[in-house]
């Protein structure tokens, strides 16, 4: 038998009656302590319910799998983490890996820290968008950045959860994740995130000293928000009634505003930047040969490309927009091969 048990977001404190008697009952519990920061204290409390076995679980250990599969075939096991336990991935496969070799699971939910700090922040839960971590290596960045963007463009709250590492005691402060966003920025130019950006710091969600500081990336970034964890929410399109509970539930460094509203689909920047650029092209190449009647076809067929690409824009078909661009830019391209021209220049 292998129980996956969450231990919700109230650590020891918070274990109800019912998860007490798997534990004391257990032949063997694995605590998991690479999902979130567990201190002694915590640690003792726990150990003092457990009757049988206690171990705890690096995330090799979860990953791999083989040892917690082994005793489970012939033990009561528990795999005891903070939070829900199918937040974390690893739990969810070591569970399909624990069925398919004939081994009976068992669940106690419970809730998560990423899912409560929702509600605690005053968002609306169905309005999140795609969840995504941000890691301290900064090629990794892009990807995070590119969720903002999706999100934002949606209208959607985006929720970074911050790189911990328990072996490294390491945490990524929220100050380091806004400068390795803004550093893309500078190398993307997609008018994603700014200094003015609004943002929100979830500190510590579900404990005593719980805090939650909201405000423009610049105001952040000289705020001390103590001790881990950390999340960062970046709001799209706000409700007003997700603002007024926000003045309500945080300290607001600043004005709510929203994102969504200044985010611009990469489609709408390339369009307002490449129109008016093969607009100009296809003028210079249409002074240059418009008593040459061999290439009257060309010039009509680039002109009505750059024409649909305009009644796409204006309809909101900026993928359509995009391609029809494309194709107006390929024949005045074919003019500057065959003519030795460029104007492009």
């Amino acid at each position: 038998m292998l129980w996956f048990v969450g231990l919700g977001i109230s650590g020891a404190d918070g274990i109800g009656s019912d998860v007490v008697k798997i534990l004391k009952k257990a032949d063997l519990v694995y605590l998991e302590i690479f999902t979130s920061p567990i201190t002694k204290s915590e640690l003792i409390k726990i150990k003092k319910i457990v009757k049988g076995a206690f171990k705890t679980a690096p995330r090799w250990l979860v990953e791999d799998g083989k040892a917690i599969l082994k005793e489970a075939k012939k033990k009561e096991v528990v795999l005891l983490s903070y939070g829900d336990p199918y937040i974390a991935t690893t739990h969810i496969e070591l569970r399909t890996r624990a069925i398919s070799e004939k081994i009976q699971t068992k669940t106690i939910h419970a809730a998560s820290a990423i899912t409560s700090l929702i509600g605690e922040c005053g968002f609306h839960f169905y309005k999140i968008g795609k969840v995504v971590t941000m890691m301290k290596d900064q090629q990794s960045v892009s990807s995070v950045y590119y969720t903002l963007y999706d999100n934002l463009v949606a209208g959607n709250h985006t929720i970074i959860i911050l790189e911990f590492n328990n072996d490294a005691k390491f945490f990524l402060n929220p100050k380091d994740a806004f400068s390795s966003l803004l550093l893309a920025e500078s190398g993307q130019k997609r008018k994603v995130i700014d200094n003015s950006t609004f943002a929100v710091v979830a500190s510590r969600i579900g404990a005593k000293n719980q805090k939650i500081t909201a405000g423009e990336i610049s105001s952040l970034e000289n705020t001390n928000f103590g001790k881990p964890p950390h999340t960062i929410i970046i709001p799209g399109r706000m409700h007003f009634t997700e603002s007024d509970a926000l003045k309500v539930l945080a300290k607001c460094l600043d004005e709510s505003f929203d994102n969504s509203s200044r985010i611009q689909k990469i489609s709408e920047q390339m369009l307002q930047k490449y129109i008016p650029k093969a607009r100009k092209a296809l003028e210079e190449v249409t002074n240059r040969f418009k008593d040459d009647k061999n290439l009257q076809s060309v010039l009509e067929n680039a002109e009505l490309y750059l024409d649909d690409a305009e009644k796409f824009q204006s309809q909101g078909k900026e993928e359509l927009a995009v391609l029809s661009i494309g194709y107006a830019e390929g024949l005045i391209d074919a003019l500057r091969f065959s003519k030795g021209i460029d104007p492009w220049a």
